[in-house]
Parts: C-alpha cells; sequence; structure tokens
C-alpha cells in the first residue's frame, strides 16, 4: 500500500478539513494494534480543524482496530463503516464522530466527487 495510517495521519490529517460539518467537536482515540503492541493516535475537532497528537488520553470516541484495517482506511480501499459493520474495528463513545473521521479519512482512489462526474461528461447520461 502507497500510505500506512501513521503516514496518513501524520501528513494529511493536521490542519483544516472543509468537508466536515462548521459545528463539529470532539476528540477521537485510534487505538492501532499491532502483534500485541498498540499505539494511540489522538485527535481534537474543532469545528473544521484537526489536530493530531500521541496520546492514550480518554476520548469522546475510541475507534481500535488491527494496523492492516486502518493501512487500508488511509488507503482509500476500506470504508469506516463497513469496517465497523464487519466488526473489523469497534467504536465506544459519541458514534456521531465517527462520520467525521469517515470525512478525514479519503475514499476510494478511483472516486470522484458527483459535482466533478457532472461536469466531465458535461451532464449527459
Amino acid at each position: 500500500m502507497a500510505t500506512s495510517a501513521a503516514e496518513y495521519l501524520e501528513r494529511s490529517v493536521p490542519g483544516r478539513h472543509p468537508d466536515l460539518p462548521e459545528t463539529t467537536s470532539g476528540t477521537l482515540r485510534l487505538d492501532i494494534h499491532e502483534d500485541g503492541h498498540t499505539e494511540h493516535w489522538y485527535l481534537t475537532i474543532d469545528r473544521q480543524n484537526v489536530e493530531v497528537t500521541r496520546s492514550a488520553e480518554d476520548a469522546d470516541l475510541v475507534i481500535r482496530a488491527n494496523r492492516d484495517v486502518f493501512d487500508r482506511l488511509a488507503a482509500g480501499h476500506r470504508h469506516i463503516a463497513s469496517a465497523l459493520l464487519t466488526n473489523e474495528l469497534t467504536a465506544q463513545g459519541n458514534l456521531r464522530l465517527l462520520m467525521s473521521l469517515r470525512r478525514i479519512f479519503p475514499g476510494p482512489p478511483e472516486a470522484r466527487h458527483p459535482r466533478e462526474f457532472a461536469r466531465t461528461r458535461g451532464g449527459r447520461p
């Protein structure tokens, strides 16, 4: 895979995310498991700004999964809701923040915004 979850969290997540609703605020902790070890990533969302640190502090939402699951999320090869529904990850706390995380992680590499698709096809079927 091109991007690991750690690389994505360090490089792409911190900063402003205009896709997030302006009213979104809260904290998320991502617990990434691998070989009996857990990495903790702490995301603070304040309106459309996201800060990323390494911390095991309590958070409004805690998401746990294996490294492979988080790597696939970071690469856009797995959707967070489908990973939750298939028990590849667990979430505990404010589940509304889960949808915010969905907007922070990328979509599939071949996906395009509907408006972009309509422009390139000229709005024709």
